[in-house]
């Protein structure tokens, strides 16, 4: 695990910079603003690291984020920059904790983010802004791999197939976003412990699991609520169709129900908070995608022309996809994974790749056609699929172990321990699980 972690953190090096998107000083202003600094002077700062960034070209087989203009200097990206500043402090953008890069309307949505701005502060404050922010990057992209490691392990799966899991994470386009200076990354980081604690709540310690699974989705909610409403919906979804299924098959559906229970009252507590918070919904992002971030009236019914936004994004997705078939490909041997093996990470794994679906779904903007960040939670399902092809398939089911006592589930062991057969892989004398009961 160390020396992935390692490899990885020599190859990010050699990108130190280069990374900003537009949004990225939007982000930088807010952390800034939190440290102490006062409003002019977190923009002015902002404005120098995303426009020295942008002089930064990104690695050709690395596809960092870098939207360097063509031809624009770094002091022309500056004045630029300025100038935008300076006409919307005069055209009302006087409060918040971001600088005034655009209108109020707009720069709400990044108000709305608390939690990544809040996540930089320290590393801001200790490393300066270029190195800061690199650093974050990494933190989050391990913290991510490290989770996939973890829930696969916890699911049963053996060690090469966790590392795996890990190496994927951190290779896929999940390493590329969890490393660009967005809050893209850190949604994504927790996403991967909402996805452990599942497994944890439908293994042998539910207690632990719901933990997880709340305190992920509630962190979250400050990072990128809309993901965490999503996430939680998806999941409460496949955890719904799987407890039907299973009882169609008359097996034990109990704690596959109460994972649909309690990712449901979740998903209910996200919208009701960002409904109480009054941050933007559904209809401003869709206002957002037809007025070019407000800067145009607001169309009166904004949903029929988002629908023909979604069929045109579509189609051009698909298109993308058959001339560069590297996310087909690795999705079809997910689903040979979903075929071939009886896992609990397995639906689980399905129900964020919908996440990742829907929420690309909801920003149909055909500017993002060749980014993977809104759609990334899709790979975390061969990231955690693909792996399991590496075992044997196991002889139990995660729902019928789940299904002991709560004083039982809950003694304290190691994490793996409980992981029910010896996964293939390990060697045959090693002793692995001194306090197993299976």
């Amino acid at each position: 695990m160390l020396l992935i972690a390692v490899a990885f953190a020599g190859v990010q090096l050699t990108a130190v910079t280069g990374r900003a998107s537009p949004d990225t000083k939007n982000y930088l202003s807010y952390a800034l603003s939190l440290s102490g600094a006062d409003r002019q002077e977190a923009g002015r700062l902002a404005i120098g690291y995303s426009c020295a960034s942008g002089q930064h070209a990104p690695l050709d087989f690395i596809p960092w984020t870098s939207r360097k203009a063509a031809g624009e200097s770094e002091e022309q990206c500056v004045g630029r920059l300025n100038d935008s500043v300076a006409y919307w402090s005069d055209h009302g953008n006087t409060s918040g904790m971001t600088a005034p890069f655009a209108n109020q309307r707009f720069m709400a949505i990044f108000e709305a983010r608390p939690g990544y701005p809040l996540f930089l502060v320290p590393f801001v404050a200790a490393f300066g802004a270029t190195w800061g922010l690199w650093l974050a990057g990494l933190a989050v992209a391990l913290a991510g791999s490290v989770c996939v490691l973890l829930t696969l392990r916890a699911a049963g799966a053996s060690r090469r197939a966790g590392l795996a899991g890990q190496a994927l994470y951190l290779a896929l386009p999940t390493g590329t976003v969890a490393m660009n200076p967005l809050s893209d990354g850190l949604s994504l980081a927790l996403g991967t412990v909402v996805l452990l604690g599942c497994v944890l709540l439908l293994r042998d310690r539910p207690r632990t699991g719901a933990a997880l699974v709340a305190g992920g989705l509630a962190l979250m909610f400050l990072v990128r609520y809309s993901q965490a409403l999503l996430l939680a919906a998806a999941l409460a979804g496949v955890f719904l169709a799987w407890s039907g299924l299973l009882r169609l098959k008359r097996r034990g559906s109990a704690p596959v129900l109460r994972a649909a229970g309690l990712c449901g009252a979740l998903a209910a507590i996200v919208y009701a908070g960002a409904h109480l918070l009054s941050w933007p919904m559904g209809q401003d992002s869709a206002q957002d995608l037809l007025t070019h971030h407000y800067q145009r009236p607001d169309r009166p019914d904004p949903w029929p022309e988002f629908f023909v936004q979604e069929r045109v994004f579509w189609t051009a997705w698909l298109r993308r996809q058959a001339t560069y078939p590297v996310l087909p490909v690795l999705l079809a041997l997910s689903a040979w994974a979903l075929l071939k093996r009886r896992s609990v990470v397995l639906p689980i794994a399905l129900a964020a790749g919908a996440a990742g679906l829907l929420n690309q779904a909801g920003h149909p903007n055909l500017d993002q056609l060749l980014g993977y960040r809104l759609i990334v939670f899709v790979w975390l399902l061969p990231a955690l699929a693909i792996p399991l092809l590496l075992d044997r398939p196991p002889t139990d089911t995660a729902p019928q172990e789940a299904s002991r006592g709560p004083a039982e589930a809950e003694e304290p062991s190691d994490m793996t321990a409980h992981a029910a057969p010896v996964p293939a892989g390990d060697t045959p004398g090693e002793v692995r699980h001194p306090t197993s009961r299976n």
